[in-house]
């Protein structure tokens, strides 16, 4: 078996293992537009695969259900029309086809796997692989979100809090003023096109923090009336606070005078000393303001980032998503993977608890736009 191969089915494998929790109905709900069903991301990613790749390099392939390009694509303009991404959650096609699907697909990749491929075409199924496992995740974070408004508060796994972190470091690194080698350089290893065009910069003397902010951290800035004082908030960030009542990180819930908050664990109380969860970039500068402090550039968290614990929480920056010195969008559909949402969006470093195995690098370029909170996101402070 190659090694490609064997990455292949264990990848695969893993993204309906973590649907075995699941029952039957929970597969096609979807509440939020920034949400996908479990049923939409086990057919997007088969989807991927048979658009990237089988019909480019499989002669004589035949397609599964010619309706699934429509129904699966995400936003691919190159690859047709889509359905509406509001829309994905619906109850056909039904999931014992899309379980067909993906069964038929990967018969067919396998079959591919097992002769020798030209680099294009590695390259391109690699991209695959670590495309589902971006999947892998956004699939429990979709699902507890969806999970959080069902007064029930659905248990995913009684051993999948995933909110128990600590910090296991404290205190402040200093970094001096210099010139850092900032982005993706080893051709030998895999990146994304954004992580590309490794590039000098020069960065003043700064400390940051070796630890992340805690609940009781942020509690304090939560009593402190840290959600009705303007003077910490960005103009938008206020809006937003305002505008939809924000007064607590997403998930918790204040019964009977404790804060509880909601893990795919069940509801479980707050604990002070674990690492804090789920916030936008709006609430983690509000913070770092309240303290007289800041968040770090993207630049300046990667330049320190060997010399800190990190992996537990996506954490935000100061740093707007733009491209690096000489980025190019490629042709073709997989051009539209990175480059286009450089836009309005803010970079997370690191990676979070849920994030699949072996899918983390600190050049890694996380983006989302400021007042999602849905993932398991954190602050690092800068000063």
């Amino acid at each position: 078996m190659t090694d490609l191969l064997q990455m292949y089915q264990t990848i695969r494998k893993r993204s309906t293992d973590l649907c075995l929790p699941l029952a039957p109905e929970d597969f096609n709900i979807q509440l939020a537009d920034h949400t996908s069903p479990p049923k939409w991301h086990l057919a997007h990613t088969t989807w991927f695969f048979e658009e990237m790749i089988l019909k480019k390099y499989l002669d004589g392939y035949q397609e599964f259900d010619e309706e699934f390009s429509f129904l699966f694509n995400s936003y691919y303009n190159h690859l047709g029309d889509r359905t509406d991404r509001s829309h994905r959650g619906t109850s056909r096609p039904l999931l014992e086809q899309v379980l067909g699907y993906r069964h038929y697909v990967d018969e067919l990749m396998e079959t591919l796997l097992q002769v020798e491929l030209e680099t294009e075409v590695r390259k391109h199924i690699i991209i695959g692989l670590n495309h589902e496992q971006q999947h892998q995740e956004l699939l429990l974070t979709d699902l507890k979100y969806t999970w959080w408004h069902n007064a029930t508060f659905p248990v995913y796994d009684t051993n999948s809090n995933f909110l128990t972190e600590k910090n296991t470091e404290s205190g402040w690194l200093k970094m001096h003023e210099g010139i850092y080698q900032i982005g993706h350089a080893d051709s030998e290893k895999f990146s994304f096109d954004n992580e590309h065009g490794a590039h000098r910069v020069y960065l003043n003397d700064y400390s940051i923090s070796k630890s992340l902010v805690t609940n009781g951290e942020y509690l304090e800035f939560m009593e402190a009336g840290g959600y009705k004082d303007f003077r910490y908030w960005l103009d938008e960030g206020w809006s937003w606070v305002n505008a939809h009542g924000i007064n607590s990180p997403l998930y918790w819930i204040k019964k009977e005078g404790e804060w509880m908050q909601y893990t795919q664990g069940g509801l479980k109380k707050v604990h002070l000393d674990n690492i804090l969860s789920h916030i936008s970039f709006y609430e983690a500068n509000a913070f770092a303001s309240w303290r007289g402090m800041r968040l770090p550039t993207e630049f300046e968290w990667e330049a320190a980032a060997d010399q800190f614990s990190w992996g537990s929480r996506w954490e935000w920056t100061y740093s707007a998503y733009l491209p690096y010195p000489g980025f190019r969008i490629a042709e073709g559909a997989l051009g539209e993977y990175n480059g286009k949402f450089m836009i309005n969006q803010m970079v997370l470093r690191g990676a979070s608890i849920v994030t699949a195995p072996g899918h983390s690098r600190k050049t890694y370029r996380n983006f989302f736009h400021p007042h999602y909170r849905w993932q398991y996101t954190s602050i690092r402070l800068a000063q």
